[in-house]
C-alpha cells in the first residue's frame, strides 16, 4: 500500500502547486499559440487586460489605502461628516472609465472586423502578407455524434479524428453538423466556431509552425462529448503531400452508404482515412439529404419561395427565372390606392 505519510507538510503542499501550474500550462496555448490568427486573438485579450486593469489596480490600492487610513484605531484620521461633494473626484471617476470603454470599444470594433472568420485572410504572419494567387486549402467539416469528418475536394480524401494542413498557407474550412450543434475549436489555430445541422459556417485560419496539435469539440453535444477530440498536424508542404498519399492508398471509398454507417452515434472513434469521396457528399450532407428520396433543403426553399410567388411548386429551371422575378416584383408592387 502506498505510504502518503510522506506526502504530508510541505512537500505535499510543493506538490500540489506544481501540479496546479502544470494543469494552467496546458491555457496557456491561447497566449502562445501557433496560427497567426490564434496570436491576434491573445493579444487582443492581453490588450483588454491591461486597459482594464488600468482602473482595477488603482481601485484595489484605494481600497487598502483607505481601509487602514480610516481604521478605526486611527485617531488622527480627518473626519469630515459633511463632505458630500467633490469636483476632481467626480471627474476621475468618471472621465477615466469612460476612456477605457472608449478605446476598448474601438478595439474591440476594429478587431471584429479585422479577425472576422469569414473573412479571408491578408497575412500569413505579422511580417508576411499573403503572396498574390495563393489557393487557400479548403477543408470541409462535419460534426457528427460523437467525430469529426474532414473531407478535401480539392485532394479527393477524408478523414475522421485527424486534420492535416501545409504550414504558411491559408485555410478555409466550411463546417456543417449531421444531427446537432457542436463548435469546432483548434486553440493553437483561431478561435471556436459553430457548426449546426442544415447550416455551413466559415473560417479562415493559417498555421506558422509545424507540429501536431489539440482539436476538441467545445460545445457539449451528448455522452460522447469528452471523447470527441481529434489531432491537427501542422506540416511542411511535402510532408502534407506525403499524408495525402498514404490517405490514398490505406484509405476506403466514402460514399452515401458509408457515410450513414459513420453518421451513427458512437464514441471514442479511432483515426479513419478514406481515399475517394461521392463526388456532391457534402452538399448532400449540408442540405439534410444523403438518403435516396429527400428532399434537399435547397430544392425545398425553392419550392417554398416559388409558392409564395404564386407559381407551381415545382423546382425552378433557368427557363422559369423571368417569370418567377416577375411574379416576385408584381407581389413587392405598392397596392393602388
Amino acid at each position: 500500500m502506498l505510504n502518503t505519510s510522506r506526502f504530508r507538510g510541505p512537500a505535499w503542499l510543493a506538490a500540489s502547486a506544481a501540479a496546479a501550474l502544470l494543469a494552467g500550462c496546458s491555457q496557456a496555448v491561447v497566449l502562445n499559440p501557433a496560427g497567426d490568427v490564434a496570436a491576434q486573438q491573445g493579444k487582443l485579450v492581453i490588450t483588454a487586460t491591461l486597459l482594464m486593469l488600468i482602473i482595477i489596480v488603482p481601485v484595489i490600492i484605494a481600497t487598502l489605502v483607505f481601509a487602514w487610513k480610516y481604521r478605526q484605531g486611527n485617531q488622527d484620521a480627518p473626519y469630515a461628516p459633511d463632505w458630500h461633494h467633490s469636483t476632481v473626484l467626480e471627474l476621475v471617476i468618471w472621465t477615466v472609465p469612460l476612456m477605457i470603454i472608449i478605446a476598448l470599444g474601438t478595439l474591440t470594433w476594429i478587431a471584429t472586423h479585422k479577425l472576422d472568420p469569414y473573412r479571408p485572410l491578408d497575412r500569413i504572419d505579422a511580417q508576411r502578407p499573403v503572396a498574390a494567387g495563393v489557393r487557400p486549402l479548403e477543408v470541409q467539416v462535419v460534426a457528427l455524434d460523437w467525430k469529426w469528418l474532414f473531407l478535401y475536394p480539392e485532394q479527393g480524401i477524408a478523414t475522421v479524428n485527424e486534420l492535416a494542413a501545409p504550414v504558411d498557407r491559408p485555410i478555409h474550412f466550411k463546417l456543417t453538423a449531421s444531427s446537432t450543434m457542436n463548435a469546432f475549436y483548434v486553440p493553437d489555430l483561431a478561435g471556436m466556431i459553430y457548426s449546426m445541422p442544415g447550416m455551413q459556417t466559415e473560417l479562415n485560419a493559417v498555421i506558422n509552425r509545424a507540429g501536431v496539435f489539440k482539436g476538441l469539440a467545445s460545445h457539449y453535444s451528448g455522452p460522447g462529448f469528452s471523447g470527441m477530440t481529434f489531432k491537427f498536424h501542422g506540416l511542411p508542404e511535402a510532408d502534407f503531400e506525403q499524408w495525402v498519399r498514404k490517405a490514398r492508398v490505406e484509405g476506403q471509398a466514402l460514399d452515401q452508404a458509408s457515410y450513414l454507417q459513420l453518421a451513427k452515434p458512437s464514441e471514442r472513434d479511432p483515426v479513419q482515412r478514406f481515399a475517394s469521396v461521392q463526388p456532391g457528399l457534402y452538399e448532400r450532407i449540408l442540405n439534410r439529404c444523403v438518403e435516396d428520396g429527400q428532399t434537399c433543403l435547397h430544392e425545398q426553399m425553392a419550392m417554398d419561395a416559388r409558392a409564395a410567388a404564386g407559381l407551381p411548386r415545382d423546382i425552378c429551371t433557368p427557363a422559369d427565372a423571368p417569370q418567377f422575378v416577375a411574379a416576385l416584383r408584381q407581389r413587392a408592387a405598392p397596392a393602388a390606392p
